[in-house]
């Protein structure tokens, strides 16, 4: 999910797919940074789930944790390696699979080294495709990430997030991450004109 704008204006969208996902019997996890975290907790509770139920019983898990922090910076490896550690346990637990959603704008901090955050989204389309109980949505803020990191999230995954109940081939995704690497990259405005062409082609507003 690429957007810009105020995160807040796609919290109801993503707590009707939370609540879609538990009633299949997945785990589901949110990570964002605190008030997001309080945002899709209020509307989950307005959506009639029982949030502190859910959470009590493992099904639900709201947070903002960076454990995945290493000596102050983001750790692509340790974080792959807990969100699959994630879906074994889901798995141990009875559920169908593990279901997340996570800001990567949060998830990488303050770390201005965009080559972890490309090699991780890639590791993580790849986890996306190599593990069946594993589904979700990465949320990419435009209006805080440079162009050329929103530029390969464009690239690097295969499907794009419509709303709560729809999804779509991206058109743009490129399989290798080599040949992602070889390409020059696009200007913010060209950038801008892509995602709004995805924009008028699934009928949704970012």
């Amino acid at each position: 999910m690429i957007y810009a704008g105020s995160p807040a204006q796609h919290l109801p969208g993503l707590a009707a797919l939370i609540a879609a996902k538990l009633k299949e019997g997945y785990r589901c996890l949110y990570l964002n940074r605190p008030t997001m975290v309080v945002g899709i907790r209020s509307y989950l509770v307005a959506a009639g789930l029982d949030v502190d139920g859910q959470t009590r019983d493992g099904g639900l898990v709201l947070s903002s944790s960076q454990a995945h922090f290493l000596n102050g910076g983001f750790d692509a490896e340790r974080m792959l390696g807990q969100l699959l550690d994630a879906v074994q346990q889901s798995r141990n637990d009875g559920y169908a699979g593990l279901w997340a959603s996570g800001d990567m704008s949060w998830e990488f901090g303050n770390e201005k080294d965009f080559k972890k955050l490309f090699e991780y989204e890639c590791e993580l389309e790849e986890a996306f495709r190599n593990q069946p109980y594993l589904s979700g949505v990465c949320q990419y803020h435009a209006d805080s990430l440079p162009a050329h990191a929103v530029q390969d999230a464009l690239y690097t995954h295969q499907s794009i997030y419509v709303n709560e109940t729809l999804s779509r081939i991206n058109p743009y995704y490129i399989p290798s991450r080599a040949s992602v690497r070889q390409r020059p990259n696009t200007s913010a405005s060209d950038l801008q004109e892509m995602i709004r062409d995805l924009q008028l082609e699934s009928s949704f507003e970012i």
